[in-house]
């Protein structure tokens, strides 16, 4: 059974903080070193100093990022910058934004998750993790007893129950946030209070399967902190202990406004040339990339199709025969064989001898460019965005995509809420 439930969030105090848009900042794993040093220069309050502080060569057990995270989350409580709710709340969060040129508007809410089991689950990820991402979370979660980031569910909501909820009772009331990030994402929170009203989206999910779509570290840390926790207790765990829940974001999977842009490949080193393509694809030169991204749009929908960007121009590859797939491709099911990056891997990565260790992956075509022209990078790989059936699909065969093969955007704020364990 699926299990949620209000929570009293820790959230920044707007009369000491008065401007919020310079303390939140995103989740610590889209954060780049540049991005690092932005916000922590951006206010001294700004959250980056707990999600993720920084290292120094002097650290060690006593004084070290996460010893430094605690002394700063502990003193901004004790100085009144965070406060905590006095009721369980469920807060519904609004998010309006803009992909190429079109308006969207993704409404969700944040509340906690029970933590599930691996056995009769219904909570179902859908990428692989690194093991050294879990371990800097889980230190940091560990000293804390507190979630920072919500990990990013979605569920099935066909009667938008969850919605009209929102549009009876919130919509024209005042928000307790309304903040515009760097992006031009525009970030808006309401609490729901009402205990009538919180056990309607509580019954909601209550069957539900869930997919997680971003936090897949975030999610396997909360196991780990709530079995490391439950493993100290002295009495019998009731089930019902702290621990047991994570803060985590809902969104309804059958919304036109949920968006996963592509993810990008970024190859630095290529062991051989590309010659042996043209046994696989049809390979078409395009002049522009404009032209590309709409050549590309309009082939993935049929076809299995990348752009390939070289210092020798741009291409349009497009599989010839999708029969190859099968020929080629033993490993999971056919939803899994099915996917472009799975495709990418073993038509080309594979052969040409790509390792891991060289492929930067990016969701910002410009980048891919950029990187390639500056001789950073030998060749950039433009991709399609996976579909959300097709997450669905793989997450219910119990398979994993490989890492970074989805973007949910905009992504959540981290500093909105903060659950203190």
């Amino acid at each position: 059974m699926t299990e949620i439930r209000p929570f009293k969030a820790v959230y920044y105090n707007k009369e000491k903080v008065k401007d919020l848009s310079k303390v939140v900042c995103p989740p610590y794993d889209v954060i780049s070193k540049e991005q690092q040093k932005e916000y922590y220069d951006l206010d001294e309050h700004n959250l980056i100093r707990v999600l993720l502080g920084k290292e120094k060569s002097t650290d060690n057990n006593q004084n070290n990022k996460y010893t430094r995270a605690k002394e700063t989350f502990d003193n901004w409580l004790k100085k009144g910058i965070l406060l905590q709710d006095e009721k369980p709340c469920i807060y519904y969060y609004l998010q309006e934004y803009k992909v190429v040129g079109q308006k969207y508007s993704r409404l969700g809410f944040i509340s906690l998750m029970k933590i599930q089991g691996k056995e009769g689950a219904k909570i179902f990820p859908h990428e692989n993790t690194h093991s050294a991402a879990k371990e800097d979370r889980f230190k940091l979660w560990k000293i804390l007893s507190a979630n920072l980031s919500p990990i990013f569910v979605c569920f099935s909501d066909m009667n938008r129950k969850v919605e009209k909820i929102y549009e009876k009772h919130l919509s024209s009331k005042e928000p307790v946030v309304d903040v515009v990030d760097n992006e031009g994402v525009r970030h808006i929170l309401w609490r729901l209070e009402d205990p009538v009203l919180v056990d309607e989206v509580v019954s909601t999910l209550s069957e539900q399967q869930l997919f997680i779509a971003d936090g897949h570290h975030r999610y396997e840390v909360s196991r780990q902190l709530k079995n490391h926790k439950l493993s100290k207790m002295t009495k019998k765990p009731t089930g019902e202990e702290p621990c047991n829940y994570v803060m985590t974001y809902f969104t309804n999977m059958d919304s036109k406004d949920l968006q996963i842009l592509p993810m990008h490949r970024i190859v630095k080193k290529l062991p051989q040339d590309f010659g042996f393509l043209e046994e696989f694809f049809r390979a078409d030169k395009i002049k522009t990339k404009d032209e590309l991204t709409i050549l590309l749009a309009r082939a993935g929908k049929n076809e299995h199709a990348f752009g390939l960007y070289t210092k020798e121009g741009i291409k349009l590859l497009r599989l010839k025969h999708k029969l190859l797939i099968d020929q080629y491709v033993s490993e999971g099911s056919p939803e899994y064989r099915c996917l472009d990056a799975t495709i990418l891997k073993f038509f080309v990565f594979d052969r040409a001898g790509v390792k891991s260790e060289d492929i930067m992956y990016t969701k910002d075509l410009n980048e891919v460019i950029h990187k390639v022209d500056e001789g950073e990078a030998q060749a950039g790989f433009l991709m399609n965005p996976v579909k959300i059936q097709q997450l669905r699909n793989i997450a219910l065969n119990g398979e994993r995509m490989p890492p970074k093969t989805t973007y949910f955007y905009p992504k959540v704020l981290s500093g909105l809420t903060i659950y203190k364990i």
